[in-house]
C-alpha cells in the first residue's frame, strides 16, 4: 500500500463512496482499445514516384497491439477512423488508472476488516 495515497485516514464509508466515484468514471467497456497509434510517411518503391524525390506519402496510420514476447499485431486505420480510435485508446488508459485506484482502496478496506478480525480474535 502506497504511504502517498492518504487512505488510511479515511472512513470505511468514505472510502466506499470513493470506489462507487471512481467506477462511475470508467468509460463504456465498448469504447476501449488496448494498443498504439502510429503515424507514418512510406516511400513505396516507384522510382518515378514523388516519394522518391523525398516527399513521402502520408500520413499513414497504425495501430499496433503487443501480445507478449515480441509479437505484436495491427493495422492501418483509416484517416475518418484516427479520432475515435485515439479516444479508446485514451479510455484504455483511463480504465487503467482507474482500476488501480479502486485496487488501492479494496487492499485497504480488507486491511482493515483483516486487522478488526486479529483483534477480536486476541479479545475472545
Amino acid at each position: 500500500m502506497k504511504a502517498s495515497s492518504g487512505l488510511g485516514r479515511l472512513s470505511p464509508l468514505a472510502l466506499r463512496q470513493r470506489r462507487q466515484g471512481l467506477a462511475k468514471l470508467l468509460p463504456p467497456v465498448t469504447q476501449i482499445l488496448r494498443g498504439s497509434l502510429v503515424e507514418r510517411f512510406v516511400t513505396c518503391g516507384n522510382p518515378a514516384c514523388r516519394c522518391a524525390q523525398g516527399e513521402r506519402h502520408g500520413p499513414i496510420w497504425y495501430l499496433t497491439v503487443t501480445l507478449g514476447r515480441g509479437r505484436t499485431t495491427g493495422g492501418i486505420i483509416p484517416e475518418k477512423k484516427v479520432s475515435e480510435v485515439r479516444g479508446w485508446i485514451d479510455n484504455y488508459h483511463k480504465v487503467k488508472v482507474h482500476l488501480e485506484k479502486i485496487s488501492e482502496i479494496n487492499r485497504e478496506l480488507l486491511r482493515r476488516d483483516l486487522a478488526r478480525q486479529r483483534k477480536h480474535k486476541r479479545k475472545g
